[in-house]
């Protein structure tokens, strides 16, 4: 563009001022800057007017700049495809969690046969923990993610095989005491309670096998093969062990097999009290642990207990919500121990009780629903024993062993439990706890439900479509770390008071989306939304 000044005598006498361009035939009036008579204000308008072009001649500089740049970058876009823009929110936010637990050091330092190719097994393993959290699924889905987004090609077979060797040897021993270090770190090196449960996976296939086998169902999959794990964490839910089992093993079983190898593991010197579920209070587990010198909580089954203790709990009041009665207890128990053999073991303990009227309200319904089921029992012919042998109504029947009689109810029975409930009991062998304490020890077991309800819901623990043993212990042991990973995330949310009003699932989707352009070699991040921001103050 060639800009001048231009003077243009009017009919009136006066002189116009005009900028005009003449890069093409002819010629345009860009701007009028004035017009006078008076000779002197001529010459002043004239040396704004080229002043003026110096501005336009810089303005339209300018704006050919950024034209040029937008074409640039239009050029630059369209070559983009969506396969280059990419998440990165697996490594800035879990990938810098599973650095400070230490789970990228698992590899090092060690040069037995199993940890031979230290990178590409811990890439292996890196892979499988993030994608347990980030994006769950099965292994062909994680290769196929790893393939289209990261630019990363690695074959299903070599996964299997490093799958097949993480549950053995000293792998999973070192990912073990990975997690329990950084546990009893946060823990300011003091494991006081533990917290132990038992909860079922499921398996699509029906086939059973010496580990996948048809038990009780926690999830209500009958006819299902399933497997066990039994999980401790500590009173805050952070996790400390974990053990696979059988799906036909019962639960009370292996409460005793977990402590054996948590102990031997990791060699505590102050054994920490134990909080179980009612499951786990069976006269071998009450044996090993007063042997053993465990202090324990169990939740305790009122409505099962002998006559004479529920006629005194019976006998006792509790007017309002959270009125806690406590009665001292010493019976002996018979076991079995190890070789098979009957034992006797004279304990003490002190029951704590506590009365809820939401709870009473829920035992009562529960009653009266299996009285109307004794109604349609009694009227049937030839009844047997074994009919209701694990019915829940059966208590309030007087059963005939030889079966000669017709079943009656028994109204005394009936009052009796009507008048347990609400009553909740927790038995311990520890009397320097209080009451209180006894009671808030164990409400806090939703800790570990909640970690089962985690891993279950969003890290997809199940169902489990692996076959072979090993492969299904390293798909829970996968799991584990990755929960730890989770929970740890959680732990400095809070730490920071960062609170969301939505849900984990959408949270996790909000990481997956920091998102960066990948051109050629340049990885641009796009700037992060305000709640993504908030989400980086974890590392602050």
């Amino acid at each position: 563009m060639g800009l001048r000044v231009r003077k243009k005598k009017n009919a009136s006498g006066s002189v116009s001022i005009h900028i005009i361009d003449r890069s093409n035939r002819g010629y345009k009036v860009v701007e009028s800057v004035g017009s006078s008579k008076d000779e002197k204000k001529i010459e002043e308008l004239y040396s704004k007017a080229l002043q003026r072009i110096d501005e336009l001649e810089n303005n339209l500089l300018h704006t050919a700049k950024i034209d040029e740049e937008e074409r640039k970058l239009e050029e630059l876009f369209s070559q983009i495809t969506t396969q280059d823009i990419t998440s990165q929110g697996d490594e800035l936010i879990f990938g810098r969690l599973f650095d400070a637990i230490g789970c990228n050091k698992i590899f090092e330092n060690n040069n037995s046969k199993e940890f031979r190719n230290k990178e590409e097994k811990s890439k292996l393993f890196r892979a499988l923990v993030l994608s347990r959290i980030i994006y769950p699924g099965s292994k062909l889905e994680l290769l196929h993610y790893l393939e289209y987004f990261k630019q990363e090609e690695i074959n299903k077979d070599k996964v299997y095989r490093f799958l097949d060797t993480l549950y053995s040897g000293t792998i999973k021993c070192k990912i073990e005491e990975c997690v329990f270090a950084h546990t009893k770190k946060i823990m300011n090196n003091t494991i006081t309670v533990t917290f132990y449960d038992v909860t079922t996976l499921h398996f699509e296939s029906e086939s059973e096998d010496d580990l996948r086998r048809i038990g009780f169902s926690k999830e209500g999959k009958l006819n299902r093969p399933q497997i066990q794990l039994g999980l401790f964490t500590t009173l805050q839910g952070y996790p400390l062990a974990f053990e696979v089992y059988e799906g036909n093993k019962f639960e009370g079983h292996t409460l005793v097999d977990v402590l054996q190898k948590f102990q031997t593991r990791f060699k505590l010197s102050d054994k920490p009290i134990v909080v179980a579920d009612k499951g786990m209070l069976n006269n071998a587990n009450i044996a090993y642990l007063e042997e053993n010198d465990y202090k324990y909580i169990l939740a305790y089954k009122i409505k099962n207990i002998d006559r004479e203790l529920k006629e005194k709990i019976a006998n006792l009041t509790f007017l309002d919500d959270g009125v806690i009665h406590t009665i001292d207890i010493n019976k002996e128990i018979i076991y079995k121990d190890d070789n098979g053999k009957n034992q006797k073991m004279t304990i003490k303990q002190k029951l704590i009780l506590t009365y809820s009227s939401k709870r009473a309200k829920k035992d009562k319904r529960t009653r009266e629903k299996a009285l109307e089921k004794i109604e349609v029992a009694l009227d049937k012919k030839n009844i047997t024993k074994s009919d209701l042998k694990l019915s829940y109504y059966a208590k309030y029947l007087d059963i005939d062993d030889k079966c000669t009689i017709k079943y009656k109810l028994n109204p005394k029975k009936v009052e009796l439990d009507s008048r347990l409930d609400g009553i909740k009991g927790f038995a311990t062998n520890d009397f320097t706890l209080k009451p209180e304490d006894i009671i808030a020890h164990y409400q806090n077991q939703y800790a570990v439900e909640r970690a089962f309800r985690i891993s279950k819901t969003d890290l997809r623990i199940r169902p489990i479509y692996h076959r072979l043993q090993n492969r299904i212990k390293a798909h829970i042991l996968v799991s584990f770390v990755a929960y730890a990973i989770f929970i740890e995330f959680e732990r400095r949310l809070k730490l920071k008071g960062i609170k969301f009003k939505f849900s984990q699932k959408l949270l996790r989707k909000i990481i997956e989306y920091f998102l960066v352009i990948k051109i050629g070699n340049k990885i641009i991040p796009i700037k992060p939304s305000k709640v993504q921001r908030q989400i980086l103050k974890i590392f602050e």
